[in-house]
């Protein structure tokens, strides 16, 4: 899995440094993956709307990522790939990985 972190400042300097290379860096990835049969599934999370749900004493929902979060996950790949560095190899396209974050992690083995 790849995990892309995103920030207020690392989305600002892509929309004014980086947009055409960022969209064209996701969609040579996508491409590439969907002909190789290495994506899984892709997407983008949204920000507005976040909600973050704990059952300590009691369901509590309140909206997030909180106001003092510098830095959120803005989407991610599930990819099925041979090895981890093809993933780091992956990850190392992304434009993001120049301003934020962009995180590798095995998948845990599916509940029984």
């Amino acid at each position: 899995m790849i995990l892309i972190h995103a920030s207020a400042a690392s989305e600002l300097a892509i929309q004014s440094e980086a947009l055409a290379e960022f969209e064209a860096a996701h969609g040579a990835v996508i491409g590439e993956l969907s002909t190789t049969g290495e994506l899984i599934d892709t997407h983008e999370l949204e920000v507005p709307g976040a909600k973050v749900v704990r059952t300590n004493g009691g369901l509590s929902v309140t909206n997030g990522p909180f106001a003092e979060t510098t830095e959120w996950v803005g989407g991610y790949y599930i990819i099925d790939v041979a090895s981890e560095d093809r993933a780091i190899e992956i990850a190392a396209r992304f434009v993001e990985a120049r301003y934020a974050a962009v995180e590798v992690r095995a998948l845990g083995l599916p509940p029984l």
